[in-house]
């Protein structure tokens, strides 16, 4: 029985950054045997905890129940492999040197950096409440990251690649120019949809931690041109019911924005796709919930990452 703080193969545990980190940099050994440091990607796993842990002085501890550590690890862990899967079997394609698969670790490390508040924010009481541009301000930081980390050349190709991840702009108009770069970011932004709709918690945390982080970020409902506001979800158990229609959408952009850099996944594993899999075993679940009801039959229990003193939503979270 797969468990709920591991990842689709139910090895590693993607709360723990050293267990991640220890993955991802075996797979490094594998691919590079040495050449190439990855020095960049272990200093980017201990910054990552440092921060998400409440331990820098310049940002608060992560308060995002659904955007947590254990999603930014999943997601690294899936780029890797997706990196690994394409450059174990490129046939023709430019192979990937091992500064680009440390730019594409540390940029799905930082990719939702965005959700985190500086301790000085007197504006904001949530990280959610940064949803609609926490891609922006992800890039922002990767720009400054990239130059810490001796990868100063880098520092502009992450600032567009975090892009992939979000839907602030189209897939098609990101600036990246470089034909490789560009399928890095295919591979980040697949990354980022594969892991999270593979958790084994998916519809669980859909419910109980997505729901009440649209609502802070301002994606439960939008303002219509005629003036009326049109309601989006209505409750967490809504968004779960409506989870494959946003399969369906996901799936057009893992084909066509992204060109279906998933496959890469099976490259990986020798054949068989274990996120495609799981992703599609969490779809049917969500498609036999005919009511809004039927959600609230849930009852895996997620990890919790957040700390203790980090402050909870409102239990009462809704659309007013």
């Amino acid at each position: 029985m797969r468990r709920s703080e591991y990842d689709v193969t139910n090895r590693i545990c993607t709360t723990d950054p050293g267990e991640v980190g220890a993955e991802v940099l075996r797979l490094h050994h594998d691919l590079y045997d040495g050449n190439g440091s990855a020095r960049p990607i272990e200093r980017a796993f201990d910054d990552l905890a440092r921060v998400y842990f409440g331990k820098h002085p310049d940002y608060f501890p992560c308060d995002t129940g659904y955007h947590d550590i254990q999603h930014v690890l999943d997601v690294t862990l899936a780029m890797a492999r997706l990196m690994h899967g394409y450059e174990r079997s490129r046939n023709g394609s430019p192979p990937l040197p091992p500064e680009l698969f440390s730019l594409g670790v540390i940029t799905a490390l930082f990719h939702d950096f965005g959700y985190l508040r500086r301790r000085a924010d007197r504006r904001h009481r949530y990280g959610a409440e940064y949803t609609l541009n926490h891609v922006s301000r992800g890039s922002s930081f990767l720009l400054r990251y990239l130059k810490r980390v001796g990868m100063s050349r880098f520092a502009r190709a992450a600032a567009q690649l975090v892009h992939y991840t979000g839907y602030e702009r189209p897939a098609e108009t990101i600036r990246v120019t470089d034909t490789l770069l560009r399928r890095v970011g295919h591979m980040l932004g697949t990354a980022d949809i594969i892991a999270q709709m593979a958790d084994r918690c998916y519809l669980e945390k859909c419910r109980d931690r997505l729901y009440p982080e649209f609502v802070l970020g301002g994606l439960a409902r939008r303002a219509l041109p005629d003036g009326r506001t049109q309601i989006m979800f209505e409750s967490g158990s809504d968004l779960v019911r409506k989870t494959p229609g946003f399969y369906a959408n996901a799936s057009k952009r893992l084909d066509f924005q992204l060109a279906r850099a998933y496959e890469y996944a099976g490259r990986h594993f020798g054949g068989q796709n274990l996120y495609v899999e799981e992703m599609q075993k969490n779809v049917r679940y969500a498609q036999a919930m005919t009511t809004v009801e039927d959600a609230d039959m849930l009852r895996r229990t997620p990890p919790c990452t957040l700390l203790p003193e980090v402050e909870s939503y409102p239990k009462d979270l809704v659309i007013r």
